[in-house]
C-alpha cells in the first residue's frame, strides 16, 4: 500500500479515535455533574428530601417581640420544633436533647438556629417564650401569634397541632413529636421523626449538610 495512503487511514483513524474519546469524555463528565441523591438516613429516623420543600408564607412574633417571616429564616440552617412553652413532657425534653446535640456540632459545621413554633398562642406570649426559649441557649428562639398562621406554618413542615379539653375547664394541645430541618434558603431539607438522640441528630445534621454542600458545588 502506497505510503502516503497508509498515512491518511492513520490519521483517519486518529481523529476517530478522538471523536470516539471525546464523546465518552463527555457522557462520563455529564453523569458526574448529575445530582447526588440525598442520604439513606431513615436508620436514625431521618427523610432527607431530594429537593427541598418551599415553606409557606408567614409573618409571626418572635420572643423579641419583632416581626418574623419566610426571609427570615434564609442564610442559616434552622431546626424547628412545633410545642408550647406549658407542655409537661414532649416539649421540654425535646428542647433539651436540641440543646444537647447543639454542644456535639463540630467547629467546621455552621452552628444552626433552633426555632419553636407555638401550638398555644392564647399562653404564649412573647414574653412567656422569651423566658422558656433562653433557658435552653442563645441560639435558640421562638415564634408566635395568629393561630391559623401558626398553623399554616406547622403543616408547612409537616406538623399539626390540636386543642381539646381535658374535662376539668383546662386546654391541652396533641401536636407533632418531630423536628424540620430548615436550609439557609428558607426551604425543608428533612424531616426527623422521635425518639431524638442528640448523637443522632448531629450525624444527621452533619450528613445533610455536607451532601448539600457537595451539591451546591457541583458546576451541573
Amino acid at each position: 500500500m502506497d505510503r502516503s495512503i497508509r498515512r491518511t487511514l492513520l490519521i483517519l483513524l486518529l481523529i476517530v479515535f478522538l471523536i470516539f474519546g471525546f464523546v465518552i469524555f463527555q457522557q462520563m463528565d455529564g453523569r458526574s455533574q448529575e445530582p447526588e441523591p440525598a442520604p439513606d438516613l431513615s436508620a436514625i429516623n431521618t427523610f432527607v428530601y431530594d429537593e427541598p420543600r418551599e415553606l409557606v408564607d408567614f409573618t409571626l412574633t418572635t420572643e423579641e417581640g419583632d416581626e418574623m417571616t419566610r426571609k427570615d429564616l434564609e442564610g442559616r440552617w434552622t431546626f424547628v420544633f412545633v410545642g408550647y412553652t406549658n407542655c409537661p413532657d414532649i416539649c421540654p425534653a425535646t428542647m433539651a436533647t436540641l440543646r444537647q446535640t447543639d454542644t456535639r456540632l463540630t467547629s467546621e459545621l455552621p452552628q444552626p438556629n433552633y426555632l419553636l413554633v407555638s401550638a398555644d398562642p392564647k399562653h404564649d406570649t412573647p414574653e412567656k417564650l422569651k423566658q422558656y426559649v433562653n433557658f435552653f441557649g442563645e441560639d435558640f428562639h421562638g415564634v408566635t401569634g395568629d393561630i391559623d398562621v401558626l398553623r399554616s406554618l406547622a403543616q408547612s413542615v409537616g406538623a399539626v397541632f390540636v386543642h381539646r379539653d381535658d374535662g376539668d375547664g383546662n386546654t391541652l394541645v396533641d401536636h407533632s413529636g418531630h423536628l424540620a430541618l430548615i436550609n439557609p434558603q428558607g426551604r425543608t431539607a428533612a424531616l426527623i421523626q422521635p425518639p431524638h438522640d442528640p448523637d443522632k441528630l448531629a450525624e444527621a445534621y452533619r450528613e445533610i449538610y455536607e451532601w448539600t454542600r457537595r451539591n451546591q458545588s457541583h458546576p451541573g
